[in-house]
This record gives C-alpha cells, sequence and structure tokens, in this order.
C-alpha cells in the first residue's frame, strides 16, 4: 500500500511505521521533539563542539535499560552518554518529572558505561567528568595553585582607570591592521569598522582618512617579520596593535584607549622567559587552515599573546606537583579555559542595545581568528570556571555505576559478543568538524595526539572522501552490532545537511545488520560554526532507534516533492512555530525516509529552494520563520 495515498496523516502514517507493537510505550519517546538544552554545571564544565546534554541522554538510557545494565558509546566525545549513565541512578526533579510527563516505564537506579573515545583531548574529559576526585579536595588544590601563580605573576595583567585607579585588565582587544585601498595609508580595522555608544561591528570598511568605502574583508592585511626567539626563527606574523583596554577598579568595571602605561607593561611582559612547559608543537594544518588569518600561526604557541602565554604555562607546570587523579582534573580545569578562552580566538560580537562590544569564546569546530582577536585576563577566567567543574564533579563523584573509559578506534572495540544492554552514539557528522584538528591546541599541553588513521571523516587533507566515511563508520557499527544483546537497541543521533552523507549512513547501518525502528528529532540549541553558518544548513538532529534484523532492500522511492508537500501541509498545522521552519522540516523528510527504508534523494539547500518556490503563501511564510 502506497503510504501516501491513504487516507492517514503522515504523522499517523510515521507512528504506524515506526511502532514495534501496538502500544509501544518507546513510540512516545521517539514520536516527539527532545530539547537538549545548555544549561547545568555538567554541560558547561567543558566546551566540547556538538555534545549533547546529558539529561536529555539520560532519557533515552532509562527508558531502554535496567539498573545494572551497561550502554555503549563508540563516538564519546566529552563523555556526556558516561554522564547521563550516572544521572540515572539519581536523576535530578526535572528529569523525573520529564520522564512522568511523557508517561514512560522508567526504573531509576546505577547503570553502568563503556565509552571510546578516539581523541586524546574527549578521552581525558570523559573520564575526568565521570570520575573526578574529591570535589573538596580539587578545589583546594585548584584555589592554591591558582593563587600561587598570580601572587608571581598577576603583575602582567594590571591597569589603571581613566583616573589612575589602580586596577586589572579583564581582556584587552586588538585589531589588525590593514591598508586602505583608497588612500593607501595604514589603518586599523577597529578604527575603519567598530563604533560604540551604541556598540556596532559594521560590514564594511569605512576609512577615517579619505572616506573610502568597501567590504570589510577588501582591504589588505599588514604583516611584519619578527624573531620568534621560541623556535629561534624569524617569523611573518599579521600586524596588530591593541585599541581597547577593559579593566576593572574597585569593583567597577571600566574601558578606554590603551596607554603609554599599557605599552610600558607589555614591553616588560617581553623580557619575562617562557615557560619550560610550553609545547613547541608544529601545528598540522588541515581543512581548517584559512590563508589569510592562520597567517604566521605555524606552531600552537602562535595562538596566545605572550602574557597568556607565560601565565597559562606557569599553570600548567605547577600540575605537576599533585598526585595523578588531582593532576587529571587540574589539567581538565585549564584545558577547558584553554583553546576558547586564552588564545587569540577569543571575540568580540555586538548586540543590539549594548552600549560597548560583548566578549566571548572562540567559535566552537573552527580555528577562527578574527581581525579583533581578545586577549582575556586567564586568572579571572579560571577563577570563574572553578566554580562550574566543582558543581560538576559534585554530581558525578562516588557514584555506584561504573563508567570505563578507552581511548581507542571505535572500528575495534575489545569487548565480547553479545557483552552490552543498549548503545547511544553521535557519531561524527563526516566533514561537518575535523576533531582532531579542532582539538590539537589543547592536546599539544597533554604531549598526547588523535591518531588520525580511523578517524570517520570526510577530509580533503587527510584525503578521506565519503567512501571511506562510509566505510569506517561501517566497521564501527559492525562492532556495535557484534557487542550489542540480541534484542538490544541502539540509539544514533545524526546529523547532515547533504544527501549523499545520508546515503553514507543508510548503507552503513544497513550493513552492519541495523534497521531503523523508530524516528525522532533532538534539538541540541547548539549548533558548530559549520552548522549555523553553512548555507543549507539543519535545524534539529535526527534520532534513529537500530534494531539488529536481517538485511533488507530498500523500499521503492515514493515522489519525494509529493512527500515534501505532504510534511510542509502537516506543520502547518502543528502549534510549535520550530516544526513550521524550513530548516525543521528537513529534518523530518529524513526521518521520513530512513524509517521508510527510502533514499533521502535530496540536498538541504535543493529543498530549501524548493520551498522558496511554492505558491502557497503559507509556504513562503513557513520559509520566513
Amino acid at each position: 500500500m502506497n503510504p501516501l495515498s491513504s487516507t492517514l496523516s503522515l504523522k499517523e502514517h510515521t507512528q504506524a511505521s515506526t511502532r514495534t507493537k501496538p502500544g509501544d510505550a518507546l513510540s512516545i519517546l521517539y514520536e516527539r521533539q527532545l530539547r537538549a538544552t545548555r544549561g547545568g554545571s555538567l554541560y558547561n564544565a567543558f566546551p566540547y563542539p556538538t555534545k549533547i546534554s546529558p539529561e536529555a541522554i539520560a532519557l533515552f538510557i532509562a527508558s531502554h535499560t535496567n539498573p545494572g545494565d551497561t550502554v555503549f558509546d563508540g563516538f564519546a566525545g566529552s563523555g556526556t552518554t558516561g554522564l547521563a549513565a550516572l544521572l540515572c541512578e539519581d536523576p535530578p526533579p526535572r528529569l523525573r518529572a520529564e520522564a512522568e510527563g511523557l508517561g514512560l516505564d522508567v526504573q531509576w537506579g546505577a547503570r553502568n558505561a563503556v565509552l571510546y573515545e578516539l581523541s586524546a583531548l574527549g578521552s581525558l574529559v570523559a573520564s575526568t567528568l565521570t570520575n573526578p576526585p574529591n570535589p573538596v579536595v580539587f578545589q583546594r588544590a585548584a584555589s592554591e595553585m591558582l593563587s600561587n601563580v598570580e601572587r608571581s605573576s598577576g603583575w602582567m595583567y594590571d591597569a589603571a582607570d581613566v583616573n589612575k585607579y589602580s586596577g586589572k585588565i579583564r581582556y584587552v582587544i586588538s585589531s589588525d591592521i590593514v591598508t586602505c585601498p583608497g588612500c593607501r595609508q595604514e589603518v586599523t580595522l577597529w578604527d575603519a569598522c567598530v563604533a560604540l555608544h551604541p556598540a556596532r561591528i559594521g560590514p564594511n570598511f569605512v576609512c577615517p582618512r579619505c572616506a573610502y568605502v568597501c567590504t570589510a574583508d577588501c582591504p589588505e592585511r599588514l604583516t611584519t617579520i619578527n624573531r620568534d626567539e621560541f623556535l629561534g626563527s624569524f617569523q611573518e606574523v599579521r600586524r596588530r596593535e591593541p585599541v581597547r583596554v577593559c579593566g576593572a577598579s574597585d569593583g567597577k568595571s571600566w574601558s578606554r584607549p590603551p596607554n603609554q602605561a599599557d605599552m610600558d607593561l607589555l614591553w616588560h611582559v617581553e623580557r619575562e622567559p617562557i615557560p619550560d612547559s610550553v609545547p613547541r608543537a608544529l601545528v598540522p594544518w588541515g581543512d581548517l587552515y584559512r590563508r589569510g588569518y592562520h597567517t604566521g600561526m605555524t606552531h600552537v604557541h602562535h595562538f596566545y599573546t605572550r602574557r597568556n602565554l607565560i601565565a597559562f604555562g606557569r599553570l600548567w607546570e605547577r600540575t605537576a606537583g599533585y598526585d595523578h587523579s588531582v593532576r587529571q582534573a587540574l589539567r581538565f580545569w585549564l584545558l577547558s579555559y584553554n583553546a576558547s578562552h586564552s588564545t587569540t580566538m577569543t571575540r568580540v560580537v555586538a548586540k543590539a542595545g549594548q552600549e560597548d562590544l560583548v566578549v566571548t569564546s572562540a567559535q566552537p569546530g573552527v580555528l577562527y581568528v578574527s581581525g579583533l582577536p581578545v586577549e582575556k585576563n586567564i586568572f579571572d577566567g579560571l577563577r570563574r570556571k572553578l566554580e562550574t567543574i566543582t558543581k560538576a564533579f559534585s554530581v558525578t563523584y562516588a557514584k555506584a555505576g561504573t563508567i570505563k573509559v578507552v581511548e581507542d578506534s571505535s572500528c575495534r572495540v575489545g569487548l565480547p559478543d553479545s557483552s552490552i544492554d543498549y548503545v547511544f552514539t553521535d557519531p561524527p557528522f563526516a566533514g561537518n568538524i575535523p576533531y582532531a584538528e579542532v582539538n590539537f591546541i589543547n592536546e599539544a599541553w597533554l604531549g598526547r595526539y588523535t591518531d588520525r588513521t580511523d578517524e570517520i571523516i570526510v577530509s580533503n587533507s587527510q584525503g578521506k572522501t565519503t567512501t571511506e566515511y562510509e566505510e569506517l563508520l561501517t566497521q564501527a557499527l559492525t562492532e556495535v552490532n557484534r557487542i550489542l544483546k540480541p534484542n538490544g537497541r541502539a540509539t544514533l543521533v545524526f546529523h547532515s545537511s547533504t544527501a549523499d552523507v545520508w546515503s553514507a549512513l543508510q548503507n552503513a547501518y544497513t550493513a552492519a545488520g541495523f534497521g531503523v525502528e523508530h524516528a525522532s528529532v533532538l534539538n541540541k540549541t547548539q549548533g558548530s560554526f559549520k552548522q549555523v553558518t553553512t548555507n543549507g544548513a539543519v535545524k534539529g538532529d535526527p534520532v534513529l532507534l537500530l534494531a539488529k534484523q536481517l538485511r533488507e532492500n530498500a523500499a521503492p522511492n515514493q515522489d519525494i516533492w509529493e512527500t515534501a508537500e505532504r510534511l510542509l501541509r502537516t506543520a502547518m498545522r502543528h502549534v510549535d512555530p520550530e516544526e513550521r521552519t524550513i530548516q525543521r522540516l528537513y529534518s523530518r523528510l529524513v526521518n521520513y525516509c530512513l524509517v521508510n527504508h527510502e533514499r533521502v534523494q535530496v540536498d538541504a539547500e535543493a529543498f530549501y529552494r524548493w520551498c522558496a518556490r511554492q505558491p502557497d503563501l503559507a509556504v513562503k511564510a513557513v520559509a520566513s520563520d
């Protein structure tokens, strides 16, 4: 029977096709969009791209397992599946309430988990968060270490306000120096693009000397040759100068242009030795390298100002004086702030209604350095971060569940056949994020690097196409099938805007012996930089429940645009405006194809163009939401 010709709604068809039996309680879990928030100490303890909140995963684990069962994740990332397993022992009230509100048959209690993670950084993060030291002991050690280093090195962040009241730097904004295409004079991007009161970063370059106007990326960025004493060689670097000093005196924040005292301070900082703990690590540039804004950035230390490099290096060398468990936690704490806040990848943005610019972190999933890089006060930032991490450790410390983290490839899992009760995993989304490249800065401090041989990715620099991606993913999912008990299930979260990647996923799980039983959408609320800015971006990640089955031939494809039209009409009646966006519609179209064993025939961008061409005014309203 052609499901599109029935009098049932598309939603009813999807529900009927995804249920394993009438009244299956799991259909409740998979028939609604689950929101994964970014709140809480566990989520915010460490920044890691595209992660899912552990509370959202805990709901899946509790619904699919019983106390004492073992969960597996072959793409553990920062360990959120392990955290979710620990949350099942003593779930927070909101998690209990959500399960009860959905009518899920849940038995709360301790679960165990085995986590495989290829990256050195992810393994450290996962093992530390799921097996933390005593949080009181950790907090005492971290506070002591921070105070000791700040007493000897805090002078590097001294600054006074316009009335010469002594204070501390909160952050310093620098600016690229460029050549105006009109008058050929040297100009800072700050003077040409930024305004305050209210704050604005304009898309155009407006020369303050000759009023020449062009796009902000048009002027030539100037470079100079400096001697890199750390490497003992000369290096071409982008020319920059500080343009705004933001500090605090007696608890009051202030900002002003740099003055001679600031320049004198930098002169003294330049004469401070670089600690031996700083890695002399060559950056293995790959897919993220951009010729313009990465000029001269050949080594890890080039991502730092000298002041922050010295301060961070002195903190890092102090961690060696603590025993293994506390030392690992201290390094976790330092790295949680490092790449996203201690480097020149930190940025400022202009927000509506704000008088001054707002400082923010590095963009997730990339190694972007803007033309207005920010240098933050590391001591202040780590002091704030310490509170969050201590709270996170308090949640997971001394739990009954056992969480084992293995730093190895998910293509070779050292577990017995049929030993796992349930799998929850979030595999890499093809070429979306090159994790090994993104993690390299932090891994350089650890002195351990990701083995990229089995990195499941589409990458020009690694010579991995969609074909290699599919082959590696098939190996990993075949291992999942092997270790999963006969009646076990695997929940898989995925994201892509291209049909060929969805095809690779379908081929992989089918070849591994899985079929789709249920499908839903998870709204992570935090996309990577590429997910947010790329043409054809998708909103919401399809969630698939996979079960073991004999390999089936794909069903004959229905007319994809007829299916899309049905989805569109259903969405227009939905009370949730999120469901009426074209991005969410594409996720629903993908879901429909997967649960009905059809090929995903269309990319997101082509689907959005089709939506824009529909004559119905209601369709146009959807496209503009």
